[in-house]
């Protein structure tokens, strides 16, 4: 009887373990990718030839669940020019099916800047257009993947 009990526990060890790797391997199916839009620029100017823009953004997360931003690469284009990119490392919690405004650090030259400076000041509808990699984790996993967002500021 003892034999039985310890096989039927072991099955079910098994059982748990076979279920949670599943569910793991299907988070892609499972997890809606959060989407990233630029909502506002501000200009530090670091240097005669250097300044630091500090990106405004809208993460939303459309799972039900909460999701943790562990990493997040982007490279940002106004008007159709690369003007910089950046790297954020810090984890950031965004809570489910909500909106959170993250504040994203780029370095950028003032020759890569050109014709933009008065349109980030003035926030006349310049367009955008960010592209990176994100990883992020859940309560089931972790998944890294690649966006592309264009816009208007």
């Amino acid at each position: 009887m003892k034999k039985l009990n310890q096989a039927r526990s072991l099955q079910r060890i098994m059982f748990l373990f076979i279920l949670s790797l599943f569910l793991v391997s299907c988070l892609s199916w499972i997890l809606e990718k959060p989407s990233f839009t630029l909502r506002e620029i501000t200009l530090n100017p670091r240097s005669f030839t250097e300044m630091q823009l500090l990106l405004g953004l809208d993460v939303q997360n459309p799972n039900r669940f909460d999701i943790t931003l562990r990493s997040f690469e982007y490279t940002i284009y106004l008007s159709n020019e690369e003007v910089g990119n950046g790297r954020l490392e810090k984890e950031i919690l965004i809570p489910s099916s909500s909106i959170t405004r993250v504040q994203a650090p780029v370095a950028a030259k003032f020759k890569n800047l050109s014709g933009s400076v008065m349109s980030i000041i003035t926030g006349k509808g310049l367009p955008y257009k960010m592209e990176g990699k994100a990883d992020v984790t859940t309560v089931i996993g972790s998944h890294k993947f690649s966006f592309s967002n264009e816009g208007r500021l």
